[in-house]
């Protein structure tokens, strides 16, 4: 019998300094996250029967809200990419932008249908005698806090006192850029109604909105407002407003407006995904598909449609006229910031689509009228190919 040698045990590898570093983040965040979550703006906690009915949702996964679709992500390279900023990733001086006069509203759109964007994914919708405004940020930063945060590159183009009235506020899940504190706050007192995916009610009833003005839906409920229905739609995104201490716990939703004579689809945030497909069977045509293109990279492609997968997803739903919305007001990715309207462009000219650019504060009438002004500045900008975003599962 050959004896052998016994091989020493293995020396313990040592964390790497970027190891370190973000475990070290991740303590910080878990430490502190408990006592900040206490303030306002971070919201409020499911409990009772809020919490029981989100329990009984088919997009519940044991503790919280989860994707038909895993979103997959390259966390380093994420990291890495905030260090790869493209230098025009915020505008050199202002965009060029329409103050919003409040007598244009005084009488309705001969159409029956006007939409104004006012930035980012903030849109005044008039639909067949009613009004709609969807995730209204009027902060000038886009976080829970009013020193820190993305900037947004222009004011409000209208105050919120001078907005009509409206049937609803039109929410599509709470992350900061589309649930904004101070200005629900503001609205609070207004004579309309809230409608939010399920569980975000629980954060807009601690921000002093009554119980019985708001409405929580899940994918695939509705709500009546006169003759129009809204009903709440798969959206492919995630949710949360204190990092790793909320994930997934409330829920997250596009929406379709079914008029008397139209109808309207907000993708609200998502990446692209089959369901789009279903949409479109159940509630399309759509006169007006109103999709989020910007604020994409590589290392998240599932979490954002990106410009040619936006054009892809108006076509899945049986859009007409789509209008780009997401882009032209806070910086959340590294891209340039007039990449997105560029390519969303170039890939509607290639798949026969008709895609829309007013300026911010534009009314729009798109059964009558289709405005592809470029008033932004001629910028280089990462072509699909250079910089292709594929969403995983997305078929």
């Amino acid at each position: 019998m050959t004896a052998t040698n016994p091989q020493p045990p293995p020396k313990p590898r040592s964390l790497g300094r970027r190891s370190r570093w973000l475990i070290a983040a991740v303590l910080v965040v878990v430490v502190t996250g408990g006592a900040i979550a206490s303030c306002a703006p971070f919201g409020g906690r499911a409990t009772g029967a809020r919490l029981e009915r989100m329990r009984r949702s088919p997009q519940w996964q044991g503790s919280h809200f989860e994707n038909p679709q895993p979103i997959v992500n390259d966390t380093w390279a994420a990291i890495v990419s905030l260090f790869k900023r493209d230098p025009n990733v915020v505008p050199k001086s202002p965009p060029s932008t329409v103050s919003v006069d409040p007598a244009r509203f005084a009488k309705p759109p001969p159409s029956g249908l006007r939409v104004t964007w006012l930035g980012h994914s903030t849109i005044l919708l008039e639909i067949d005698g009613h009004r709609f405004l969807t995730d209204p940020v009027w902060s000038d930063r886009a976080g829970p806090v009013h020193f820190s945060g993305p900037k947004r590159w222009f004011p409000p183009l209208i105050a919120l006192k001078d907005l009509p009235p409206l049937d609803a506020v039109v929410l599509s899940h709470d992350h900061y850029d589309h649930l904004d504190y101070a200005t629900i706050v503001a609205l609070k007192d207004r004579s309309l109604t809230f409608v939010a995916p399920l569980g975000v009610g629980a954060h807009l009833e601690r921000w002093g909105i009554a119980a019985n003005r708001i409405v929580e839906l899940d994918w695939w409920d509705s709500h009546p407002f006169g003759d129009l229905t809204l009903w709440a739609v798969p959206a492919r995104h995630a949710s949360g407003r204190v990092l790793f201490l909320d994930d997934g716990a409330k829920l997250w939703a596009g929406y379709a407006f079914l008029g008397a004579r139209h109808r309207v689809y907000y993708s609200g945030d998502t990446g692209l995904s089959p369901a789009l497909r279903t949409i479109g069977e159940r509630f399309g045509p759509f006169d007006l598909t109103m999709i989020e293109i910007g604020q994409y990279d590589q290392a998240w492609p599932d979490w954002h449609l990106g410009p040619e997968q936006a054009v892809e997803a108006h076509r899945r739903v049986r859009g007409a006229v789509m209008l780009p919305v997401h882009w032209g007001l806070f910086a959340l990715a590294s891209h340039g910031w007039t990449e997105p309207i560029e390519r969303a462009l170039k890939a509607a000219r290639d798949a026969g689509a008709v895609v829309i650019s007013p300026r911010p504060g534009q009314s729009v009438e798109p059964t009558v009228e289709r405005p592809q002004e470029r008033w932004w500045p001629s910028l280089p900008w990462r072509t699909a190919a250079e910089y292709p975003i594929v969403a995983d599962h997305g078929d």
